[in-house]
C-alpha cells in the first residue's frame, strides 16, 4: 500500500517537474508554455481584422462589414510640436474633381467642380531640399519608391516595372518624359491618382509624397539633389521656396 502511495507521489512529482521545466524558456521575452492563454489575455478588437472568421468560426453577417473605423471628419493625427512638420502634414487643401468618384472610387470625400490639377501647377514642393537634408531625403525616397512605385514604374523610373512586363498594366509613363510637370501636379497625381494609377493619399503621408517627388526628379536630371562645396544646388531648378504651398 505504502509503495503504491510513494509511487503515485513520485510519478506526480516527476510529471509536475517536467511540466515546470517545459514552461521555462531561455528567451526573456517569452512567457513560456501557457496552459490557459484566454485567461492571460482577453481577445481584443483590432483594426484590419476579418471578424467574419474568428478561430475557425464563420459569421457570414460580418464577412461584408469593414472592421476598421474611419477617423472623425477633419481630424488629423498628432505630429508633435514642430510647427514646420505639423504644417507639412496638415490635410491637402486641393480637392479631387467630381469625376474622380467614378474614375478612382473617391467617395466620401469633398470634391470640386474645378480642374484643380491645372491649378496645382503653381504649387511648390513643401519639403525643402538642402545640402544638409538631401542625402536623407533621397534615401527615404528610394525606400518609398521601391515599396510603392517600382512594381509599375520600374527601378529606373522608365515605366517598365514587373507589373508592366507581365502585361497587367500598360501606358505607365517614363518619368524622364515628365520633367515639364510641376511638383504640385505630381503631388496631385499621386495623392488622388491619375489614369490607371489609383489614389495613394490614404497610404502615404504628405511628407512621404513630397519625398517621392524629390526622388523621382533624379530620373529627369542626374544632378537633381546634388550640392557643391558651398551648399548651392548643382542644378539651378532645385527650389526650396514654399510660398505657393498651402496647408
Amino acid at each position: 500500500m505504502k509503495r503504491n502511495v510513494f509511487a503515485i507521489i513520485g510519478t506526480s512529482a516527476l510529471t509536475l517537474s517536467l511540466l515546470m521545466l517545459n514552461s521555462c524558456k531561455s528567451d526573456a521575452d517569452s512567457p513560456g508554455f501557457e496552459y490557459a492563454p484566454d485567461m492571460y489575455r482577453t481577445p481584443s478588437i483590432e483594426p484590419y481584422v476579418d471578424y467574419g472568421e474568428v478561430r475557425g468560426r464563420i459569421d457570414e453577417s460580418k464577412k461584408v462589414k469593414l472592421s476598421a473605423r474611419i477617423p472623425a471628419r477633419n481630424t488629423i493625427p498628432y505630429y508633435g510640436k514642430d510647427t514646420s512638420e505639423v504644417k507639412l502634414m496638415l490635410p491637402y487643401f486641393r480637392k479631387p474633381n467630381v469625376a474622380f468618384r467614378q474614375s478612382h472610387g473617391l467617395y466620401g470625400v469633398d470634391v470640386s467642380l474645378a480642374d484643380e490639377y491645372a491649378l496645382a501647377v503653381a504649387d511648390k514642393n513643401a519639403l525643402g531640399l538642402t545640402a544638409l537634408n538631401a542625402e536623407k531625403i533621397m534615401a527615404n525616397g528610394k525606400e518609398l519608391f521601391t515599396a510603392m512605385c517600382q512594381h509599375c514604374h520600374g527601378e529606373k523610373g522608365d515605366g517598365n516595372g514587373p507589373m508592366v512586363a507581365s502585361g497587367a498594366y500598360v501606358g505607365v509613363p517614363n518619368y524622364a518624359n515628365l520633367a515639364n510637370l510641376s511638383d504640385g501636379q505630381m503631388f496631385y497625381s499621386i495623392y488622388y491618382g491619375k489614369g490607371m494609377m489609383g489614389s495613394h493619399g490614404s497610404i502615404l503621408s504628405k511628407k512621404e509624397i513630397w519625398t517621392l517627388i524629390h526622388y523621382v526628379r533624379q530620373f529627369q536630371n542626374k544632378d537633381y539633389g546634388k550640392f557643391d562645396a558651398s551648399g548651392k544646388p548643382v542644378m539651378s531648378a532645385v527650389v526650396s521656396d514654399t510660398t505657393a504651398v498651402k496647408p
